[in-house]
């Protein structure tokens, strides 16, 4: 059977790298082993190999009716259902609870949906299912008490870029409060737009703590004559806006106490001021986009926090709608805090020494009315909640961090959907015109289907990999079992899939279809350690099938690991049926055994 490596290390690779790693994550690739990283975090990279003929359902099928490889199958998609998770709140903030079906609407660009499906949910019904192996399944007999694996990954993400150190010390009193609300299944991370400060995703509280407090402005302009922001230097050199220009050259009078030169100065700081803070943001956009990435190969929930007072965006670097983008194709939503709070505007503070004239108060209004349009863009375009103007920064951080008590789940299912991968823009609204908040999703990219369906197969496994969702779509049944010898600690992940429910295709005295087989293991932080795919052709004759249904196929995988905490996730996906089963696994392997 040919295996590959699904694992990644896990800190923040160059864009470049990712880029490469993400190409050739499903591939088939004829690999011996795969390494799987040691949950220790150490250097080591044990080996993890599959049995080669574990797929077999007994020893009288003929060879040639299971194989590693066989003609290339046609994979049919899937009924092409879209969900929309709805959150409701009054003009309160109050979750609204006792809504109905009937009374939402949806459409699709401008197209008005039939609701298929509609579930209310709360964050207890869709934790995953994780059964967890612990004495029973080893064969050292130690009973060990199973840690709660996570269920939720929630990013902080503060922007030292641009935070004061007003701003900052604010952010890291409402995080540090954040953190008391902390539940066993749930994963934060600390990351900074500058990428100086970081924390990888963990239930440890006291590294939690000690990065956010490590959390300080990252960025002082040593500019002090005249002073200049990346709006009024955009306004200066790129728009020749007069206004502007004539700001600068007051500010420049101002701190020099001559006219001579004036106009000089103020471009020469606004050519520097353009430079510096178009390099900002990119770095802002580069280290949202990587840790997006990042997350999109995490288990279950995930949510990003940016905590942020805002920062102006020039046309050159807009890159907001790619993050967006990535941000909806990965499931993962952004709220944004603006972390200025309740804020007067900066042309009023005491400690400028000079008193502005009316064009700087005009200009500078303006700048801060506008700058914090790209967290509100962030939030908008990906379901997710954006906090501004309020200076209890704290309540909405728990709220953007927390699930909320009720959600409502809507599915439809496109009329007439082509599947080109294009960009639809959903909008759901409220029947009886209620003036309440609804918080959803603005879109989804339609499958590429038609063009290569063997991808959107392959994707569609993927997205089953890093998800905590159990399908029973096929009959399956996992177990596994660990045992220590003098190079390590085996796990072996046993899987029974039943085939009487396969949609076998008849090509003369064959029964054909496919399996692709995926497990893979994270740790106890979610990261994902190592992973094995198998591919089973099947071409069974007609007496071969009715014993196979009866027995079902047995697929096993075996890795190396150090002591811990693991989430072993299987799923299979057959090409005939496009049917899909997934289930999770808890297994603690205890030290010293």
């Amino acid at each position: 059977m040919e295996t590959i490596p699904l694992g990644r290390p896990s800190c923040i690779l160059p864009i470049s790298v990712w880029r490469t790693l993400r190409g050739v994550l499903f591939l088939l690739a004829c690999l011996p082993v795969v390494r799987a990283q040691t949950p220790s975090g150490t250097s080591q990279s044990p080996e993890a190999n599959a049995t080669q003929d574990s797929a077999k359902p007994d020893a009288k099928t003929p060879s040639d009716e299971i194989v590693t490889r066989d003609s290339p199958a046609t994979f049919k998609l899937r009924v092409n259902l879209v969900l929309v998770r709805v959150v409701v709140r009054d003009a309160n903030g109050k979750v609204i609870t006792n809504l109905k079906k009937e009374d939402f609407q949806l459409t699709d660009n401008r197209n008005l949906q039939s609701i298929s499906s509609f579930s209310v949910e709360t964050p207890a019904s869709h934790l995953p299912a994780v059964k967890m192996e612990t004495s029973e399944a080893t064969t050292e007999g130690k009973a060990v008490k199973a840690t709660e694996l996570p269920q939720r990954f929630v990013a902080l993400f503060f922007d030292d870029l641009h935070l004061s150190m007003a701003d900052a010390m604010l952010s890291r009193q409402a995080a540090t409060k954040l953190l008391g609300s902390m539940q066993a299944g749930d994963r934060f991370a600390i990351f900074t737009t500058s990428g100086q400060v970081g924390q990888d995703f963990t239930a440890d509280r006291p590294k939690l703590n000690d990065a956010i407090q490590r959390i300080l402005p990252s960025y002082s302009s040593t500019l002090d004559c005249p002073p200049m922001s990346l709006y009024e230097a955009y306004q200066i050199i790129e728009m020749n806006d007069p206004l502007a220009l004539q700001v600068a050259i007051q500010d420049v009078i101002q701190c020099t106490q001559s006219p001579k030169g004036a106009q000089l100065l103020a471009q020469s700081a606004a050519q520097r001021e353009l430079s510096i803070g178009e390099y900002q943001v990119r770095r802002a956009f580069g280290n949202l986009d990587a840790m997006i990435r990042k997350m999109s190969a995490l288990p279950g929930q995930r949510a990003i926090i940016v905590m942020s007072p805002g920062f102006f965006v020039t046309p050159s670097v807009h890159e907001s709608g790619e993050i967006i983008d990535r941000a909806t194709k990965a499931n993962i939503v952004i709220n944004a805090i603006d972390a200025r709070g309740l804020y007067v505007s900066s042309v009023y503070d005491a400690s400028n020494r000079f008193s502005p004239t009316p064009e700087k108060v005009q200009f500078v209004t303006t700048e801060e009315s506008i700058q914090n349009e790209v967290l509100g863009e962030l939030a908008d375009g990906t379901g997710g909640l954006f906090f501004h103007n309020r200076n209890d920064i704290d309540q909405g951080l728990l709220q953007a961090a927390a699930v909320p008590e009720i959600s409502y789940v809507l599915g439809f299912m496109p009329q007439n959907l082509k599947l080109d991968g294009k960009y639809h823009h959903l909008r759901v609204t409220l029947v009886n015109k209620q003036k309440w908040a609804l918080q959803a999703r603005h879109g989804y990219f339609a499958p590429h289907g038609e063009s290569d369906p063997e991808a959107t197969a392959r994707e569609e496994i993927q997205q089953a990999v890093f998800s905590q969702e159990e399908l029973r779509e096929l009959p399956i049944q996992c177990q596994t079992q660990f045992f220590s010898s003098a190079d390590g600690v085996h796990l072996t992940v046993v899987a029974r899939i039943g085939t009487g429910t396969l949609r076998f295709r008849k090509a003369e005295d064959r029964n054909k279809d496919k399996l692709t087989v995926v497990t893979a293991v994270f740790d106890e932080n979610g990261n994902l350690l190592a992973g094995l795919e198998k591919i089973i052709g099947m071409q069974f004759k007609d007496a071969t099938l009715e014993r196979v249904n009866k027995t079902g196929l047995i697929v096993k995988f075996s890795f190396d690991l150090q002591p811990g905490t693991f989430l072993v996730r299987i799923v299979v996906r057959d090409s005939e049926g496009a049917q899909m089963a997934a289930v999770n696994r808890g297994v603690v392997i205890p030290k010293g055994i």
